[in-house]
């Protein structure tokens, strides 16, 4: 009877959350169709064996690296969302949003945006994950402001659907801008515009 010990795989030389925010990056630059699977591999520091066998293919690799960034944009926002009032929510979420657009140490503007910009018919799934990412942002955003207006304070006739639709059209269109290279005191400078009009009708 042999005595040798049995062999194990080997194991992983990488760190998997590690090298998924990576791949977000190239994502993030490139956009789904634009991140090659060469880009992917050179940033994450892995080859292509190893990038199937632990993520499956290029779709799924994405979807778990959004997954990943969506969950940090979500509790993000919930978190900032808990302001005293509507008023203050909508600013807080706005300027955290220009920050986190303008941000230094990712590229500029939003994953859930630049993701996905441009997405032939074969890849509308991909367009799927990135408008449900959004849409849960815009819930979130929602709910707050519904509780608002419960709470008696939003102005009698203020829609919260409504109200949260127009907070991230506009946190939206910061992303563009900030992808196209609008600075973080452009897009707060915006933020003041957007205050004051909510001001008015508060």
């Amino acid at each position: 009877m042999s005595t040798e010990t049995p062999t194990v795989g080997r194991p992983r030389a990488f760190d998997e959350e590690t090298v998924l925010g990576r791949a977000a990056e190239v994502f993030w630059r490139h956009g789904y169709e634009g991140a090659s699977l060469s880009a992917l591999t050179s940033a994450m520091g892995i080859n292509r064996p190893s990038l199937y066998a632990t993520f499956g293919n290029k779709e799924q690799l994405f979807q778990r690296a959004f997954a990943r960034y969506h969950e940090t944009q979500v509790t993000s926002a919930r978190a900032v969302l808990e302001q005293p009032t509507a008023y203050a929510a909508i600013e807080a979420f706005l300027r955290s949003s220009a920050d986190g657009l303008t941000a230094g140490d990712h590229p500029a503007g939003c994953l859930s945006i630049q993701g996905g910009l441009a997405c032939s018919p074969e890849n509308t799934r991909i367009s799927e994950i990135l408008a449900a990412g959004r849409a849960a942002i815009e819930s979130a955003l929602e709910e707050r402001l519904s509780r608002a207006a419960e709470e008696g304070d939003l102005p009698n006739g203020m829609d919260p659907r409504a109200l949260a639709r127009f907070v991230m059209a506009l946190s939206e269109g910061h992303a563009v801008h900030a992808a196209a290279g609008a600075s973080r005191e452009d897009l707060q400078a915006s933020v003041d515009i957007a205050l004051r009009a909510i001001a008015l009708h508060s």
